[in-house]
């Protein structure tokens, strides 16, 4: 019984009892679904459920912006041509979210902003840092998902 509430808590919570069964017997144990199912309803151990991933919020549904790069994710020259998207980033406190801004021609993270949430400002403060180092040209075109 120790084993399984060893097992739930190091996968913080998110194991329910087929995992924790499947987990037992990598780990070399002969158990059977039922016994951890009792184990684990005996002891209020039960698994978390995941929640839907959040996408950005935008006032209105705005329309699909036409895609200038024609998925060609090159450039001529450094600043012309970037890309960026948002990673969410789960910690102890609930989710992170950094943006990120790549140039096309380099490869490099010229902008980055990291917050709890995921408003569109978010975005906008990662293309300001990476203006404000003097790594964007003018015209230079971005390109999200």
């Amino acid at each position: 019984a120790g084993e399984i509430a060893g097992i739930h808590t190091a996968h913080r919570g998110a194991y329910g009892s087929p995992r924790v069964t499947a987990e037992l017997r990598r780990r070399g144990a002969t158990v059977n679904h039922k016994k951890v199912e009792r184990v684990m309803r005996e002891r209020r151990i039960a698994g978390n459920t995941r929640r839907k991933p959040r996408s950005l919020t935008r006032p209105d549904k705005a329309a699909a912006a036409p895609d200038l790069i024609g998925r060609d994710f090159t450039a001529d020259a450094p600043g012309q041509r970037l890309a960026g998207d948002i990673t969410y980033l789960p910690t102890e406190q609930g989710w992170l979210y950094l943006a990120t801004v790549l140039d096309l021609h380099t490869r490099e993270i010229v902008g980055h902003a990291l917050a709890p949430h995921m408003r569109a400002g978010l975005v906008c403060d990662a293309i300001t840092l990476a203006a404000r180092r003097g790594l964007i040209n003018t015209g230079a075109v971005f390109h999200s998902d």
